[in-house]
């Protein structure tokens, strides 16, 4: 490991350029380019000010990684395929971290935004804006005005002359526009603040006796059996912790694209076909998924994707492995009331399913499917699949495998002896939130009976309070301890499922809003209160009445569930 430093101009030549200690690139694991053009701006800001701006990672390997170029010339819509490089084993640099600021760099001064340039303006520096100080903006050429001070950054900093000279040029322009535009010439504190900002712009971005980029370089070239790609791989996750989470499924990703390069196109379209606009099954849960059909086991590990065997298999069951998932994605919305990702608390649940119908089709074919949804809501609204789940998934697949079948009974079994439970006790009903996944799941299952699409009008529930929070918290008890007025009802009062409804969005947004129950539910009748659960009694519709109301709806929760079959 070598900590190094190089001045702007320097670093951001060696971008995109083999010619330059192999060039900087970018490791295909890293993410979008996400900065905005204000926060470039700010950035340059920052650099004039000569504030610190970060520390750079780069990994010097041969490493035959898939990896792309940097953006020159920015624009919305990009795609980074259209950035890949052939993979090759010459050495080259990786940014491993600060890849959002060194394209900052890289746009402002060898590139563009949107088709707008990075100008400065050479009279700014004197008073702040705020928390700007020297004024940078993305500006195109017949909104840059010379005559007010704006200036094409990359052409002062890749200019070879001496900040003196630069200036006394600058000035004279700026003049020379002036005088065509009837204005006055430069003041002398103009001139002097011009002077300064050019001598300044030097310093900071050109002068190798203050160079203020910093990085640590982690050599894989000469020190191979220390920087290991596994190795770089957990630097590279530690690193960038702080930032955008990076699972480890984007960097096997990065290793299956490097041999497979067709599929990442391939899986994009899948999942769009796969989510439509309900589900959000995402890569990670696929790429998961598809190492378990394989027989790779449940466990991340960054080399099972550089593995020949585990590729040839990937490619040669691609076709089936991808069938297997679609065929889930029908059978929640044919067998279940998972009509969205809302109601889909895991999806890891899903993933013994996959596999059995991956594995045995034809069982698969002719199983109890009405069985089977009632076994996946059992494990969604028990949370079997929570937490760390890796060693259940294995087990679960080891079963399937040993019974060549779908043994509910062993299965659950299965599930208990890893201290899991299937059994959904009154206390884990009651006890769900608003705001809790789970939450969805027992309202898709609790208005199943009934023609109630407003619970997925828009394939988004609309979750409402019968007592509004509003009115709940104007209610005051004294503190005996304090003798101060506090709230009664505090969020798990107010937010528990007995006090939740489903409502259509017109209803929601138009009609009930903070009406209270007594004022909502008067004109209701009684096919209202059984889709709802609402106790008939109008007396419990007071605030007053809150906790008696929520009482006495529990129980109408409870025998719900139970006339369903889901609490015993």
């Amino acid at each position: 490991m070598r900590n190094k430093k190089e001045t702007i101009r320097k670093f951001v030549s060696m971008v995109n350029n083999e010619e330059e200690q192999g060039g900087l690139w970018l490791p295909n694991i890293q993410r979008y380019f996400i900065w905005k053009k204000e926060q470039i701006e700010k950035l340059f800001d920052s650099i004039m000010r000569e504030y610190p701006i970060g520390n750079f990672l780069i990994w010097k390997t041969k490493e035959p990684v898939k990896m792309r170029k940097f953006i020159d010339n920015y624009k919305d819509g990009l795609r980074l395929v259209d950035f890949y490089i052939p993979k090759n084993n010459k050495i080259k640099l990786l940014v491993l971290d600060g890849q959002q600021r060194l394209q900052s760099l890289f746009i402002a001064l060898k590139g563009s935004y949107n088709g707008e340039e990075l100008y400065f303006n050479v009279l700014s520096g004197k008073e702040g804006k705020e928390d700007i100080k020297f004024e940078f903006k993305f500006l195109s050429s017949d909104k840059a005005k010379i005559e007010n001070g704006w200036v094409k950054l990359k052409d002062i900093v890749f200019e070879n002359r001496t900040s003196y000279a630069i200036a006394k040029d600058l000035i004279q322009k700026i003049n020379n526009e002036r005088k065509k535009k009837l204005m006055d010439d430069l003041s002398e504190e103009e001139i002097d603040l011009i002077q300064n900002n050019i001598s300044l712009i030097i310093n900071q971005f050109c002068n190798s006796n203050n160079p203020i980029i910093s990085y640590t370089e982690l050599d894989s070239v000469d020190n191979p059996e220390i920087y290991t790609l596994n190795e770089v791989v957990e630097i590279f996750i530690r690193a960038n912790s702080g930032g955008t989470p990076l699972s480890k499924s984007d960097l096997m990703f990065s290793l299956l694209t490097a041999n497979w390069e067709d599929v990442e196109e391939d899986l994009t379209t899948f999942l769009e076909d796969l989510n439509g606009t309900a589900f959000a099954f995402e890569r990670d849960f696929v790429l998961k998924t598809s190492l378990i059909l394989i027989g790779a086991g449940a466990k991340y590990d960054v080399m099972k994707f550089r593995k020949e065997e585990n590729l040839k298999r990937l490619q040669d069951n691609w076709e089936e492995i991808k069938k297997s998932i679609k065929e889930i994605k029908d059978f929640l919305c044919k067998y279940t009331f998972i009509r969205d990702d809302k109601a889909l608390p895991s999806y890891l649940a899903l993933i013994p399913l996959i596999y059995f119908i991956y594995k045995y089709p034809e069982k698969w074919k002719n199983s109890n499917k009405e069985a089977l949804a009632k076994w996946l809501t059992r494990v969604l609204l028990t949370g079997a699949f929570s937490g760390s789940s890796d060693t259940l998934l294995d087990a679960l697949i080891r079963k399937i495998n040993e019974k060549g079948d779908f043994d509910i009974d062993a299965i659950n079994t299965e599930i208990m002896n890893r201290g899991r439970t299937i059994n959904i006790s009154e206390d884990s009903l009651l006890d769900t939130y608003y705001g809790d996944k789970k939450l969805y799941l027992i309202f898709a299952l609790w208005y199943q009976d009934v023609s109630f699409k407003p619970a997925y009008e828009g394939n988004l529930p609309w979750v409402d309070h019968i007592f509004p929070q509003s009115k709940l918290k104007e209610v005051k008890v004294i503190n005996p301890e304090t003798g101060r007025k506090i709230m009664k009802y505090k969020w798990w009062d107010r937010d528990q499922i007995a006090n939740l409804m489903l409502l259509s969005a017109e209803e929601n947004r138009d009609e009930k809003r903070d009406k209270s129950p007594e004022e909502w539910l008067e004109d209701k009748g009684d096919e209202y209160f059984e889709i709802h659960l609402i106790p008939r009694n109008k007396e419990l519709w007071k605030i007053e009445n809150f906790e008696k109301f929520v009482e006495e709806r529990r129980k109408l929760i409870v025998d719900k569930f139970k006339e369903i079959g889901l609490i015993t």
